[in-house]
């Protein structure tokens, strides 16, 4: 019986030195295994300014260890940018240049296997200058750079959202800029359907008195896209132009809850002239009465005169108020490119 004692023994040493070589093999195996993981890496990130506002217009360059290893792209309407298939374990580094802005470049960046790596420091700087010249030039492209994001703001990622700055610094814009937001609106895809869709809503109720059929329809879309032209260029670039008046909507988005709904409110009746200064929104105003008078050249003679042009004034400074409210408490949410700088 004694001799079984060490006989027995020696079996499970035995055992258990095989199970543990075997646990150091699979371990072994599973660095390397880990080592060879050659799964494809994601770099990507957002370009923003010193002030929180998207960069829009901006070259990024991905520089690695070897030629093959560069790349080059272009920053997406809300400042966006990414490069995919990256390599685990190589060293890259991203530098990013824009017009008006002093160039970035990142620290060292060295992925593992299957990373997705999100840069959110990126801050581009405004060049500087002591020359007044200068800062005049960099104030008109700062504008620029606002209205090109602005003109990225679609609510839902379709509507067009471009008459509403949310920069935090937002700047004057110059005439060019002004009359550019306006073509840019008129001449928006979501503008012609916006307009299709509205003579439809009027066929159906037969208003204006063009009456039924294709032909009444095609007058009461060319006279809604008559109506819109009018209102965008008038209320949104000629009067501003010639009043030194903002034809934006300015975000508000702190304060109290009632503060922003009275700035909400307020928006047909009050802008911010060229000088910062508030002012009476006589551009706004102006624009939809100048719009409406137009109207009587091409409307049915039925729905011309000067209670009509009051009525339809009203319903639009309605509709401007309701649109303000939207704006400052709704839109933003379902605005992607304006959601990113929350």
């Amino acid at each position: 019986m004694q001799a079984q004692g060490p006989a027995s023994g020696s079996s499970v040493s035995g055992q258990d030195a095989s199970k543990a070589d075997d646990d150091a093999a699979q371990q072994k195996q599973a660095r390397a295994s880990s080592t060879s993981d050659r799964t494809p890496c994601n770099i990507s990130g957002t370009i923003v300014d010193v002030h929180g506002n998207v960069v829009p217009v901006a070259t990024i360059v991905l520089e690695g260890p070897t030629p093959e290893d560069r790349r080059t792209t272009s920053a997406s309407g809300s400042g966006g940018f990414a490069f995919d298939g990256l390599k685990p374990g190589v060293t890259y580094f991203i530098s990013i240049n824009a017009q008006g802005y002093q160039s970035w470049k990142s620290a060292a960046l060295t992925l593992s296997a299957g990373q997705y790596l999100l840069v959110n420091d990126i801050r581009l700087k405004f060049r500087g200058s002591d020359t007044s010249i200068t800062v005049y030039a960099d104030q008109v492209q700062i504008a620029t750079q606002q209205v090109i994001a602005a003109e990225h703001q679609r609510v839902l990622g379709i509507f067009p959202n471009f008459y509403v700055t949310y920069a935090d610094h937002p700047v004057p814009l110059t005439t060019k800029l002004k009359f550019q937001l306006a073509f840019r609106a008129n001449t928006d895809a979501m503008t012609f359907v916006g307009v299709a869709f509205i003579a439809a809503i009027y066929q159906a109720g037969d208003i204006p008195d063009y009456g039924q059929g294709w032909d009444a329809y095609g007058k009461r879309v060319a006279a809604g896209y008559a109506d819109t032209t009018t209102d965008i260029f008038f209320g949104g670039a000629i009067l501003p132009w010639m009043l030194h008046q903002d034809p934006r909507y300015f975000y508000q988005g702190t304060g109290t809850t009632k503060s922003r709904v009275r700035h909400a409110l307020s928006s047909p009746f009050v802008c911010k002239g060229d000088n910062g200064k508030t002012q009476p929104n006589y551009s706004s105003m102006g624009g939809d009465l100048i719009s409406g008078s137009i109207s009587n050249l091409y409307y049915p003679e039925s729905n011309r005169g000067v209670g009509l042009l009051f009525q339809g004034f009203a319903v639009t400074t309605g509709v401007r108020m309701v649109n303000g409210l939207l704006q400052e408490f709704v839109l933003r949410k379902f605005t992607p490119s304006a959601r990113q700088k929350n």
